[in-house]
């Protein structure tokens, strides 16, 4: 890396590369707003630290950089991340003709280590939506809501994008847009039909204030945010004497999956369901279910149980 003054002054605290926020810009049309502020926020640190115009850079200054992260303890997948953002730049630089090569390309990255999802037991989930009980358009919208997440797999976001329309309570199916506007249909239990029927008959219609076409509305009459989900989740985890800091929609959604294939459902169907483009994300909940019942062996078979010293 230079220490040349005029180019060590190219890059000040919190300014991006001119050539970096270029490629932001057109990354924006094809890439999610999140991802887009990843990478946002990995090149600004990176050109910080390089102190030149990022185009410049060579697979030496790469792994320097790198190295400097393990040594100050990010975890691997940060470390990986930031890779990642100056890979995707630097494949943009060459497509461009701005150069021959992508030096961060040759450059090994850290592997990562998937953690296996957490999950509320089958006993846990039925508290959750027990807690849901009511009368009020409030507690009828907070039960729909419960009995969607965890009895569809729906990401919060599509939970409260869906539209009235999206749900077919005689069909008993729903019509969720996941991660890149791609559409799929997912079946519904009775329980969730039963619950979205009563919403829709007696709840919705006394929160329906301002004639949304969101499904799922607040006390205000508007849509429901992902905020307001979380909060929900929260409040009903509490009533039902669970950890509400645990508790989350996601949770809602890994249960989901995980529960479908310890009652025996077949991978690919589970993958269709929730809606992933790689079957080894899905794979990831058999590796839960069976380290639950390599779990329930040890604690319920009277020869695997460890023996207390006398």
């Amino acid at each position: 890396m230079s220490t040349d003054g005029a180019c060590a002054a190219f890059m000040t605290a919190h300014t991006l590369d001119p050539e970096a926020t270029r490629f932001l810009a057109v990354s924006s049309a094809r890439l999610a707003p999140r991802t887009i502020e990843a990478y946002r926020r990995d090149l600004t640190a990176f050109g910080n630290w390089f102190g030149e115009p990022l185009a410049r850079v060579t697979r030496e200054d790469i792994e320097s950089y790198l190295a400097e992260l393990r040594a100050q303890g990010l975890a691997s997948t940060t470390i990986a991340r930031r890779a990642a953002a100056l890979r995707s730049f630097l494949r943009h630089q060459v497509l461009i003709g701005a150069r021959l090569d992508n030096p961060a390309a040759e450059v090994r990255l850290p592997k990562r280590t998937r953690r296996l999802p957490r999950t509320l037991s089958p006993g846990e989930a039925e508290r959750l939506v027990e807690a849901a009980r009511g009368t009020t358009p409030r507690a009828l919208r907070d039960r729909a809501l419960v009995e969607l997440l965890y009895g569809a797999g729906l990401r919060v976001s599509e939970a409260v994008g869906l539209e009235r329309g999206g749900v077919d309570l005689e069909g008993r199916l729903v019509r969720a847009t996941g991660k890149g506007d791609k559409e799929r249909i997912v079946p519904l239990g009775r329980q969730a039909v039963d619950a979205l029927r009563r919403y829709l008959s007696r709840g919705r219609p006394f929160l329906d204030r301002r004639h949304r076409p969101e499904l799922f509305l607040n006390a205000q009459g508007g849509p429901l945010t992902r905020a307001g989900a979380f909060l929900i989740l929260r409040r009903l985890a509490e009533k039902a004497g669970l950890d509400p800091g645990r508790v989350h929609p996601h949770l809602l959604r890994h249960s989901f999956a995980t529960h479908l294939l310890e009652g025996g459902a077949d991978l690919r169907s589970v993958q269709e369901m929730l809606g992933h483009a790689d079957l080894a994300s899905t794979e990831l909940y058999t590796h839960v279910s069976d380290r639950r019942r390599t779990d329930a062996y040890f604690a319920a078979h009277p020869h695997a149980r460890r023996q207390r010293r006398k």
